[in-house]
């Protein structure tokens, strides 16, 4: 069981927070498939003191959204402070803060992964996190900056010493973002190096490899990122690997149809027809990746109504019942 502070989890499976991708509906479609914990998308702490209107509307939630992380993103302590005072005034159960967002224009602000190059300065912010909030507080790392300045195991017991409840590292450097290979070892030590929780990200893309982390760190839980795009039933599959030693069969067309069609009904209700439909383009190649769909894909970025894009889901049903009459 992982348990992060006074929170216990029946699940040690968490739904990352990705940028663009993270909203309720997303979360939502997620939960109905298994998801326990899960976090909003990258909040900036700038733009939420100065109360950007979009900010506020990615701290949307819901009673059935829980329980729920936010993720705090910045490097003044003062406005982070105040990030966290409004924060705390929402329905969230953890407080995430981000040293780990490998892209350039964040890095060059001294904030994300550019952290890590300060190990020191992190605790601090961490610190302020941590006696300004009731809540548990966790703090997502990397392996280090590059593969000549790996200093996992010391950020993570800095961020320990700070009163963090649990980490989270990537095991990949800033320098290599998303690409290359993920490296086990990092993650088992800092496993090793501290009392609280660790949880594994890194290439969490099929049941399989979310075991091979769980057998190759003996992290604590693991974060799924971008395993569950377009694939929410994931959750279910590794749950069903873990517990028996084998996964359940995949979805069938008609399941994941299904499931798209009730993503798009999610987005519409919460973003409105036209962002809605344009925000769940995406989600549709996601949806639809290993099928001979490639027209389709190609219509739905251009789908402006519900009724286009429910037109094109029926379509993938139709084209698969019809290829296997075939």
């Amino acid at each position: 069981m992982l348990s992060i502070g006074h929170i216990k989890f029946n699940s040690p499976l968490t739904l990352a927070p990705m940028a663009g991708i993270s909203d309720l509906p997303f979360r939502m479609i997620n939960r109905s498939f298994g998801c326990k914990l899960a976090f909003t998308e990258m909040i900036n702490a700038g733009s939420l003191v100065r109360k950007n209107i979009t900010t506020l509307k990615n701290l949307s939630t819901t009673v059935d959204d829980r329980p729920l992380g936010v993720q705090l993103l910045g490097a003044n302590p003062d406005v982070i402070r105040r990030a966290v005072d409004i924060v705390s005034e929402y329905a969230f159960d953890i407080i995430d803060f981000n040293a780990a967002c490998p892209v350039n224009k964040i890095v060059s602000r001294g904030e994300g992964a550019g952290l890590l190059m300060e190990p020191l300065r992190l605790q601090k912010i961490l610190k302020i996190i941590v006696e300004n909030t009731d809540r548990p507080v966790t703090v997502k790392i990397r392996s280090g900056w590059d593969e000549s300045s790996v200093n996992a195991s010391e950020t993570a017991l800095r961020a320990q010493d700070a009163g963090v409840k649990a980490l989270i590292i990537h095991g990949r450097t800033r320098l290599q973002a998303y690409r290359g290979k993920v490296d086990y070892e990092v993650i088992r030590e800092v496993k090793e190096s501290v009392q609280i929780p660790v949880i594994a990200s890194g290439d969490a893309l099929s049941p399989e490899l979310i075991r091979k982390l769980f057998d190759e760190t003996g992290c604590d839980g693991v974060a799924v990122a971008r395993g569950a795009l377009g694939n929410p039933w994931i959750f279910r599959e590794t749950e069903e690997l873990l517990k028996k030693g084998s996964a359940p069969l995949r979805p069938d067309v008609y399941e994941i149809t299904q499931t798209m069609k009730k993503h798009l009904d999610l987005n519409i209700s919460f973003h409105g027809e036209e962002r809605g439909v344009m925000r769940f383009r995406k989600f549709f190649g996601w949806y639809t990746k290993g099928m001979s769909v490639k027209m389709l894909k190609t219509r739905a970025f251009h789908a402006v109504t519900r009724e286009d894009m429910q037109e094109l889901i029926e379509e993938v049903e139709e084209d698969y019942v019809s290829k296997n009459r075939a």
